[in-house]
């Protein structure tokens, strides 16, 4: 927006030739020139005209872009940023009416869904363990940055093997054979079903440690 603003207001000005823009993020900049179909398809819309007009108007008229990066401490960034914050406008297109916005609301409301229908044990299963965080609020599911347990239990294959199984309680324990109506018991002799809860906190044959 910041780019597009400050290119059609420099291409409206009289005998300007050479507009040259810095920015701190050259793919934004890139993007908006692109023709191709991007999440800021809008931006090319509304420039492309402007933008072709001011370049086929004079032979001398270029837009030159150079990247400098935030890092670099350059002076004027922190005055634009300064007046920028300062400055209060309202926009021509509301950001809930942008392709980013809408994308992000369709995917918080998919997430939104896919943890409901995982809180009901019909959905995720009777048996499916909750996990809990260290306040006591169960852990959701998502896919971000690895989702909500790989992360915690590794990436090696039997070990998540072995998670799932805990997790969903499909593992030869005893409260799974009682559907075909097999023995029920630990061996332990201290429970007389076999749950995952049991076999993690309970039993004695199985070593915490391990």
């Amino acid at each position: 927006m910041t780019i597009r603003t400050g290119l059609i207001s420099a291409m409206e000005m009289d005998n300007i030739h050479d507009i040259t823009v810095i920015t701190d993020s050259i793919t934004a900049a890139r993007k908006i020139l692109e023709s191709k179909v991007n999440p800021l398809q809008n931006m090319f819309i509304l420039l492309a005209a402007t933008v072709k007009t001011f370049l086929s108007k004079d032979s001398r008229n270029k837009i030159c872009f150079w990247y400098c990066p935030s890092r670099a401490k350059w002076p004027r960034h922190k005055l634009v940023d300064d007046q920028v914050k300062a400055s209060s406008c309202t926009l021509t297109f509301p950001s809930k009416e942008s392709h980013l916005f809408s994308r992000k609301k369709k995917c918080d409301n998919t997430l939104c869904e896919w943890q409901t229908h995982f809180a009901n044990s019909l959905k995720k299963g009777y048996y499916s363990l909750n996990f809990e965080d260290k306040k006591g609020i169960v852990i959701k599911p998502t896919y971000a940055k690895g989702s909500s347990w790989l992360p915690i239990i590794g990436f090696t294959n039997s070990l998540c093997a072995c998670f799932t199984r805990m997790t969903t309680g499909h593992a030869p324990i005893g409260e799974y054979r009682h559907f075909p109506q097999l023995p029920t018991s630990c061996p332990c002799g201290k429970a007389k079903v076999q749950t995952q809860e049991h076999i993690i906190i309970e039993c004695d044959r199985h070593d915490p440690s391990m």
